[in-house]
């Protein structure tokens, strides 16, 4: 019993609880929202009248909105237990800003509000949490866009160097309703409004998690004006993950999962790398086929029944010859950095998260084709 706890202590076990049954569900919801997005991916690189893209387009970008949501609602999970983490990566900061402009065009143009985006420092690469810092703009730009009904919304980010350091500041700001002075103190309080409060209070902890810190302030005239910094280091430039559209060189998969859908884009993207593939559909029958030694790589799930992807991929690892030598590259939607580091010490390549991106999986393909070194963590999901 915990009624020797304090009342702070038990406040905190019992959200700790709620927030563990809360990511159990979340990850069950997402199994089959990965493979509508897959297979949403696949029909965007098919010819297709205006029409139908304008549908894929439209499952897509509800799909992206849904998932976000639990996504947040995770990380919102992990940040009040104190578990949520920040992966550190070499990132382009220019291009950075480029895509976030192209991610929120359409909206901000049909709502016919004017949407400017701006990165304003040298070219250079951080050390930052590229999914992290996009998730903060992404809040940001939407509280932005729904406060706003005529005018414009500008975002930017500006990285200048301060010593050996990189002080990165970035800023969002409406042309919409100015907030009341008791309302804009509390901006980023939880659950102040049914609506922001979950998104602000996200942004919040994901600048305190980079050490950084976040204020807001209504603007002389119209809207206002939300703000953040942190400091980071600077690091070489990040590598393009768009080069290429075929693995280096024609290579033989063994793909899986034991989950029909996910197996059928997999396979449909090595297709589309000029790779040939085979499916297993568990653990069991992975380690069956991988005693020929005839794959060249393994796209291997992670949570299967029978026989998980990580004791799988244990069994592999101690056949004898090239059969146990063969690359495995985990494709899971657990791919958190604690989780990513456990795949790695199992044995696997390197992790690439569910649903798959295509220019990640085939990076991933090629460093393990080309003998390179993968980093363990091949993008984790963004809006």
């Amino acid at each position: 019993m915990n009624s020797e706890n304090s009342p702070e202590q038990n406040a905190a076990d019992d959200w700790a609880a709620r927030g563990a049954f809360f990511e159990a569900i979340a990850e069950q919801v997402r199994r089959p929202l990965d493979g509508v997005l897959a297979v949403a991916e696949l029909l965007k690189r098919q010819p297709l009248s205006p029409d139908v893209e304008n549908h894929v387009r439209t499952i897509t970008e509800h799909h992206q909105q849904l998932l976000q949501t639990l996504i947040d609602a995770c990380d919102l999970s992990r940040a009040e237990r104190g578990a949520l983490e920040v992966d550190l990566a070499a990132v382009d900061l220019r291009p950075l800003m480029d895509d976030i402009q192209d991610d929120w065009q359409r909206r901000a143009s049909s709502g016919g509000i004017a949407l400017s985006v701006s990165y304003d420092g040298e070219d250079l690469a951080a050390l930052v949490d590229a999914p992290r810092l996009r998730q903060i703009f992404n809040h940001l730009l939407d509280r932005a866009l729904s406060m706003t009904r005529r005018g414009g919304v500008e975002a930017s980010l500006r990285a200048r160097r301060q010593g050996s350091a990189i002080i990165i500041e970035g800023r969002v700001r409406d042309s919409g309703l100015a907030l009341p002075p008791e309302k804009l103190a509390r901006v980023f309080e939880p659950r102040i409004d049914p609506v922001e409060g979950m998104g602000m209070i996200l942004c919040r902890r994901l600048v305190e998690a980079m050490n950084g810190a976040i204020r807001a302030e209504n603007n002389v005239g119209a809207g206002s004006t939300i703000s953040f910094d942190f400091m980071c280091e600077e690091a070489k430039a990040a590598a393009d993950e768009g080069a290429g559209r075929s693995a280096q060189r024609a290579a033989h998969v063994l793909v899986v999962d034991d989950n029909a859908t996910n197996r059928m884009v997999a396979e449909a993207l090595c297709e589309m790398f000029d790779c040939t593939s085979e499916s297993a559909e568990d653990g069991i029958e992975a380690v069956e086929a991988a005693k020929s030694g005839r794959f060249d790589i393994i796209l291997m799930d992670i949570k299967m029944p029978r026989m998980d992807g990580v004791e799988a991929t244990r069994t592999i690892r101690a056949m004898p010859g090239a059969a146990g030598l063969v690359p495995i590259i985990a494709l899971t939607a657990n791919a958190d950095p604690e989780d990513a580091a456990s795949y790695i010490a199992s044995g696997m390549s390197s992790v690439v998260e569910k649903p798959i991106k295509p220019e990640a999986l085939l990076n991933a393909m090629n460093a393990c084709l080309g003998g390179g070194e993968e980093p363990a963590n091949q993008g984790r999901a963004a809006a």
